[in-house]
């Protein structure tokens, strides 16, 4: 590659500087070849940056700003200085220090890509919108002066005698607009309905089109009929300042700004300048709020009764209750938006329809993306548009892109306002395949094992709230009283948008060395494996966290790999038949294992034995998966504390454990046993588990009897036997459970009585009976349940309650009407 000249740096400040770095590149270019190629991309890089920074400079100059980037950068170039100097002193026989100064070279490179797509875009864009709000500001008194005089140019004219122009404050809605036709009628009905509800959010994620929304319903016919002139639109600042949003409100009204000290003081003189507009209500518009701002847009409400507040965020704020989650565009929509980014004139193209297609079904309805995506490959040949599609296809995000890094820039705003702690959780959720629910209880595991979390499972589910809040996250419950009375999120699950799982694997793989990196995430295509896996061979490397994907053509050939310092083990299958890796029994720092099958049928599990080896794992997750046996190898995992078998077959496994259990799982205090739908009797085995404290039987609809062997989990303190519909009663021995704290056996419709030693629980506090329409009658021993406190039931329950409420003081009986969400079952 031939010697690139410098472009010219207008900036006196930076041209200096520019010129420095050049020239030391560009001679130990000549001097070093060992360093050519590196050089040579970083003198590129440069090349395309340069021009930037020279408009920034005089931005700089326009708005009065000090030149904070400016600055930064040149920082950066003298520190690009240092590291070219140093390289020039390599000799050619020091074969050591060549590939360290090359892999600084670069990393130096891509700091200055991230430094200019983050930083100075962000920067750039702030200025931009200052620039603009400036223009709103000159527009909109130009507007009044011609409203004023009688002027024309098909300026709105305002009947106010006021002077307030607000309606013309709104900028107007520009570009292609499609698929918007039912978000305007509903967020109109809201802001027209009658009651007490002052505030309207309109909640997406950015790119999503809230702004445009806005502008949209503001423009309405209806709207305008509603509000006359009192329309105001300002953009938020992301610090909450009612100050800062009055002060705008008074420059768009085209008075004097006042000096105010408080917000207080701003709210009270806005409220007596409105008073003044006459008897219309007023709207007000806050554009791109961030969180932290619900209480000062209370105390606006609190204060100025008659207004209503259009808020868009992508936040959602649960204090408000008129909140409209804008969805992302149908296939429809997103094609004929796609179609007029791509070819403008007439949406036709000699690109054929299935290319077209598979493109826009990989952008998944998000309007950012496909207008980004479909400017950048305007004009482009077939071949461009094969070769796009080819690096999706492989696993190659669509942030890689020079093109598409404004989609970048919009998420990563999102992701880039969560603490440390959040940032954490959400890039942990890419471990799961796309397009897939994601079990709350599989997450709740995973962070056990890598946050020691002390297995507090309402923390972890808080925090999936929370991101979904952030609409980072869309949350999906089944049964409302399985999480909120009985602690149980088995049912629990949230999805995620495809670009917001690319953002986080994108995230992950900042950092440059894949050896530093805290998560790695590994997805195989037949057993076509990642070259980078191939090279890396017995060399170590150190992420907390691996999730390894396969599909349904996987042959379980694996590579070798040396991971001694994870923690977290997701494998994603596909495969009828999975043989887990031979690595795995190197991984002795493995603390939680989750393995999923996806598809129709079961995948059987070979190599089970590996197991054995895991002599810190704690957590084992299994999901449709078949288990021929429980081997002696998972009986030898003494640190175990919790097995859950989620919709597997599991009945021979556990007729052939004829091991003697108590000795072999000293600590396994939990197992979970949902949707499976194999199992008959529960095994006899598992009675000897003496450290057990909480076993859930949950949805086993094959399930018919508990063996009397029950009394020997004398430890337990939590039953679950929820929906096990053929399961005809509870064993006679329960008495003995002198611990149990919490019984569940709701949806249990084939149980027609309770055991008679029912009163021997001493330590029962509360049952969960919701849906037992065989029950026709309690035996007369639950009187002397003393400890009793809370009894969730149906309505018929409830009367055989009553009868022994003179018997249990404490007791309370709650009524509970079930509310079934079956959404869970459809993988989006």
């Amino acid at each position: 590659m031939p010697s690139m000249t410098p472009v010219d740096v207008g900036g006196a400040f930076l041209g200096a500087v520019f010129g420095e770095v050049f020239k030391i590149v560009e001679e130990v270019t000549i001097k070093n070849i060992e360093f050519k190629p590196h050089l040579n991309k970083l003198q590129l890089t440069l090349n395309q940056i340069a021009p930037i920074f020279e408009d920034i400079e005089k931005l700089n100059a326009v708005l009065d700003r000090p030149p904070i980037e400016t600055k930064m950068f040149a920082d950066k170039l003298e520190e690009g200085k240092r590291l070219v100097q140093k390289c020039a002193k390599v000799r050619r026989w020091n074969i050591c220090a060549k590939p360290f100064y090359a892999n600084k070279l670069i990393a130096f490179e891509k700091s200055l890509e991230r430094f200019f797509n983050i930083e100075v875009t962000a920067q750039i864009s702030r200025d931009s919108r200052k620039i603009q709000e400036t223009v709103n500001v000159i527009d909109g008194r130009l507007e009044r002066i011609e409203t004023r005089v009688g002027g024309g140019g098909g300026v709105y004219k305002s009947n106010n005698t006021n002077g307030f122009v607000g309606c013309c404050s709104v900028p107007k809605v520009r570009g292609f607009v499609v698929g918007f036709e039912e978000p305007v009628r509903e967020v109109k009905a809201l802001l027209m309905s009658g009651g007490e509800q002052q505030v309207v959010v309109v909640s997406a994620l950015g790119g999503c089109g809230k702004t445009t929304l806005a502008k949209m319903v503001c423009h309405d016919d209806e709207i305008r009929g509603m509000f006359k002139d009192n329309i105001f639109f300002v953009t938020a600042p992301k610090a909450p300042s009612l100050k800062v949003v009055i002060e705008s409100l008074f420059e768009r009204i085209g008075v004097q700004v006042p000096e105010f000290q408080t917000d207080e003081e701003a709210v009270y003189q806005l409220e007596d300048k409105l008073n003044q507009i006459g008897p219309y209500p007023i709207l007000l518009v806050l554009d791109d709020v961030w969180s932290g701002w619900e209480l000062l847009i209370e105390d606006l409400t609190t204060q100025i009764p008659e207004i209503k507040i259009l808020v868009t965020s992508r936040f959602v704020f649960p204090r408000f209750e008129s909140t409209y989650k804008l969805k992302l565009l149908g296939d429809k929509d997103a094609m004929a938006l796609f179609r007029h980014s791509a070819f403008p004139k007439d949406g036709r193209s000699s690109i054929p329809d299935g290319l077209v297609d598979k493109i826009v079904r990989d952008c998944g309805g998000f309007p950012l993306a496909l207008e980004v995506v479909g400017r950048s490959l305007r004009g482009q040949p077939m071949e461009i548009w094969k070769r796009t599609l080819k690096q999706w296809s492989e696993g190659k995000s669509i942030f890689s892109s020079d093109s598409n890094k404004e989609i970048l820039i919009r998420l990563l705003s999102s992701v880039n306002s969560l603490d440390a702690m959040y940032k954490e959780r959400y890039l942990d959720l890419a471990s799961f395949p796309e397009d897939r629910r994601i079990p709350a209880m599989a997450l709740i595991d995973m962070w056990v094992g890598l946050y020691n979390l002390d297995e507090d499972d309402e923390a972890a589910i808080a925090i999936l709230h929370d991101l979904s809040m952030w609409r980072l996250v869309d949350q999906v419950g089944t049964r409302k009283e399985a999480s909120e009375i009985s602690g149980y999120y088995n049912e629990h699950f949230v999805t995620q948008h495809d670009l917001l799982r690319q953002l986080a694997i994108h995230q992950c793989s900042q950092e440059e060395l894949i050896e530093k990196r805290k998560r790695l995430i590994i997805e195989i295509d037949g057993n076509d494996f990642p070259k980078r896996w191939i090279e890396q061979g017995q060399h170590s490397i150190c992420p907390r966290l691996v999730s390894i994907s396969t599909d349904e053509r996987f042959s379980s050939n694996w590579h070798d790999m040396h991971l001694p310092e994870a923690e977290v083990l997701v494998l994603n299958i596909q495969a009828r038949n999975y043989t887990l890796p031979q690595f795995m029994e190197k991984m002795d720092q493995l603390k939680v294992l989750i393995i999923t099958k996806y598809g129709f049928s079961s995948s059987e599990i070979q190599n089970i034995r590996l197991l054995g080896y895991l002599s810190s794992l704690k957590r084992i997750r299994f999901e449709h998966v078949f288990i021929s046996s429980i081997s002696d190898s998972i009986l030898k995992l003494r640190n175990l504390q919790k097995i859950s078998f989620i919709m597997c077959e599991i009945s021979e496994a556990f007729r052939k454990c004829t091991i003697q259990i108590p000795d072999m799982l000293p600590y396994l205090s939990e197992i979970v046993i949902d949707y499976c739908n194999d199992l008959v009797e529960f095994p006899a085995c598992l009675c000897e588990i003496r450290s057990l404290k909480e076993l859930s039987i949950t949805n086993c609809h094959e399930l018919v009897t508990i063996a009397e062997e029950f009394e020997k989990l004398e430890n337990l303190k939590v039953l679950r036997l929820h929906a096990c519909t053929k399961l005809l009663e509870l064993p006679e021995t329960i008495g003995s459970l002198k611990k149990l704290d919490f019984l569940d056996i709701s949806d249990c419709v084939g149980m027609s009585k309770l055991p008679g030693q029912m009163g021997d629980l001493c330590g029962l506090r509360k049952i969960h009976m919701t849906g037992c329409r065989g029950l026709s009658e309690l035996p007369l021993s639950v009187k002397g349940l003393e400890k009793l406190k809370s009894v969730t039931c149906d309505e018929e329950t409830a009367c055989l309650w009553q009868d022994y409420e003179d018997y249990l003081d404490d007791l309370e009986i709650h009524v509970h009407k079930e509310d079934v969400n079956l959404d869970w079952l459809h993988d989006n």
